[in-house]
């Protein structure tokens, strides 16, 4: 027997489930179909979540052993428990799995195990974890599928020597030699935990700067800090093949514009060049759903596609590929299809790299402002000049605010230092309100805090810092 629904959700990721209980809590009769069989998506699963226990795992192991005696605390050598450590990293996944599948049970959510099929535009095959099908109407089918990792022509990945984020995440010792190929946010975090843990790690990058489309000073300052922590960079440098052996990889490398080639020679291989929407095994094509031309689903502004009833979310469409933003696309769609509003600003989704310090960025970069002639003023505030992070032993970085000299509405910040990801928020919701650096600066901020960087880079848009 096929049951009825309002919504057919395919994927219980960020997108996914979010989608699926805010249209439950909206009243509507929804199921969520997750061939994992754990719910959460890559995020929660081989991604974020996991990636964020072990930064900070490995960020304590860092501070012990090499930063505790400055506070004046004195241990014994710290070692690595790395059986432990990724014990933990799995007892975090498996909470919020958990938590996941009770906020399922308490918005009435119906959890489907399997692979899902979109046969027609109401109806869904779904191949059961269990055995069987089972065949799922509805009114409206959403595409939650998320992304996968995109492939490097001639690097084959077998998440033992050659790894993917996913391989990375599940190493039962620590490397003696980790290249990295790709200077993005997922590798600049995985490198980093491999590094605190004891590798010797190289990343290499084709482009002749690291975290490619943030800010260049931002990047710069980022990349000056993580060199100074042991972190190797060879950019502007491609990798063009891989061989696996007993002993270790060697990777093929030459210049991005033509050179001699050279061998490099690791134990093992992270492949972090990024990530491309998964629509395998949907029957997309069978139906005509349209794909643009980097495998995306095609969708208008209300996140339909070309047939109608059938939706997109997430990383399966264009925008940033962020778990936040999957889940903003999420709400927005099911408030839409419950017949209320429901928006996304992408021009103001902010992006993070936690590690160490953290790197976080919304908004226009000073590149984008030129190249679009735009009239801008920055205000810059390093944090060697707040009292609190010098109280904490974390003054590298600076906080930095664009403002539209014509508007004086903040059109871009980017941070590079002690809970960037934290401090970025407040400048998200200023520029959602269309605040000038001037509304931030007159804001009272709690002394001594980090966030008196923020308001300080926003009175020094203005020429006014009074701290430095």
């Amino acid at each position: 027997m096929s049951e009825n629904y309002d919504i057919v959700v395919i994927g219980g990721g960020p997108g996914g489930y979010v989608c699926a209980i805010r249209a439950a809590q909206l009243g509507l009769k929804v199921a969520c179909v997750e061939k994992r069989g754990a719910l959460g998506g890559t995020c929660l699963n081989v991604g974020c979540i996991p990636s964020k226990a072990l930064l900070h795992s490995s960020h304590l192991f860092e501070e012990a052993d090499k930063h505790f005696d400055t506070h004046g605390i004195e241990i014994n050598t710290p070692k690595v428990n790395l059986a432990k450590m990724m014990a933990r990293k799995d007892k975090v996944v498996d909470s919020n799995v958990k938590g996941i599948e009770f906020l399922f049970k308490k918005n009435k959510v119906t959890y489907v195990k399997g692979a899902g099929e979109i046969v027609s535009a109401t109806e869904v095959k779904v191949a059961l974890l269990d055995g069987g099908e089972e065949t799922l109407n509805a009114k409206n089918i959403v595409i939650a599928t998320g992304s996968e990792v995109t492939p490097l022509p001639g690097v084959e990945i077998d998440e033992k020597q050659i790894v993917s984020s996913t391989g990375a995440l599940e190493l039962s010792s620590v490397p003696r030699k980790l290249v990295v190929i790709g200077a993005g946010v997922i590798g600049l975090e995985l490198g980093s935990v491999w590094r605190r843990l004891g590798s010797d790690v190289t990343v290499i990058e084709y482009l002749d700067r690291i975290l490619p489309g943030m800010d260049g000073e931002l990047a710069k300052q980022t990349q000056r800090i993580f060199a100074k922590q042991g972190l190797d960079f060879k950019l502007g440098h491609k990798v063009t093949g891989a061989k696996t052996a007993k002993g270790g990889v060697k990777l093929s490398v030459e210049p991005s514009k033509g050179g001699d080639a050279e061998e490099i020679k690791a134990d093992v291989v992270l492949v972090a060049i990024g990530r491309r929407p998964f629509v395998t095994g949907l029957g997309l094509d069978k139906l005509g759903v349209e794909l643009d031309d980097r495998g995306r689903v095609k969708t208008d502004e209300y996140f339909q596609t070309n047939i109608q009833g059938i939706f997109a979310v997430g990383d399966a469409i264009a925008g940033p590929m962020l778990a936040h933003k999957a889940e903003e696309d999420g709400v927005a769609l099911a408030e839409m299809i419950a017949g209320e509003a429901g928006h996304v600003d992408y021009g103001k989704v902010p992006g993070v790299v936690y590690t160490w310090p953290e790197v976080a960025s919304v908004g226009k970069t000073e590149e984008q402002l030129k190249d679009e002639g735009v009239d801008y003023s920055v205000g810059k505030f390093p944090f060697t000049a707040n009292a609190r992070a010098k109280a904490m032993e974390s003054t590298e970085g600076f906080v930095k605010i664009l403002e539209d000299k014509k508007t004086h509405r903040v059109v871009g910040c980017h941070i590079v230092g002690p809970a960037a990801g934290d401090l970025i928020a407040e400048v998200v919701l200023a520029m959602e309100y269309g605040a000038s650096a001037e509304d931030i600066a007159r804001t009272c901020h709690a002394h001594p805090a980090l966030g008196e960087s923020v308001k300080e880079a926003a009175m020094a848009a203005d020429g006014r810092a009074i701290h430095m």
